[in-house]
């Protein structure tokens, strides 16, 4: 519930930065990418996680490194299927929430793995 609110939270946010969504929740197999977005011919690779407030960490802190290999292997069949773009990039946005507002965007760009 709280990832599903995340999610819709992160599409609005990026669109409001010029973003165009391609896809949201895109599926091959066992692997997942969140969003597939596209601005100034750049194809996003979007990870998104969000968390309630906690002392336990910030949510981009859940982003390990299984979750971006998986990111990146389904990056390549997207690929595969859409040979058209040349420039791409993963991209993690962080949502913390307090008593379910938004607390905290932090979107990490151009994570490099």
């Amino acid at each position: 519930q709280t990832g599903n609110y995340g999610e819709e939270l992160a599409q609005k946010y990026i669109v409001e930065q010029g973003f165009k969504i391609l896809h949201t929740n895109w599926r091959y197999k066992n692997w997942e990418v969140d969003i597939i977005a596209e601005k100034e011919d750049i194809l996003h690779f979007i990870e998104v996680k969000t968390r309630q407030e906690s002392p336990y960490g910030y949510p981009e802190n859940n982003v390990k490194q299984q979750k971006m290999n998986a990111l990146k292997n389904a990056a390549v069949v997207y690929l595969e299927q859409n040979p058209q773009w040349h420039s791409i990039q993963f991209d993690v946005i962080a949502i913390t929430l307090q008593n379910n507002l938004v607390k905290e965007i932090c979107w990490i760009d151009d994570v490099f793995f």
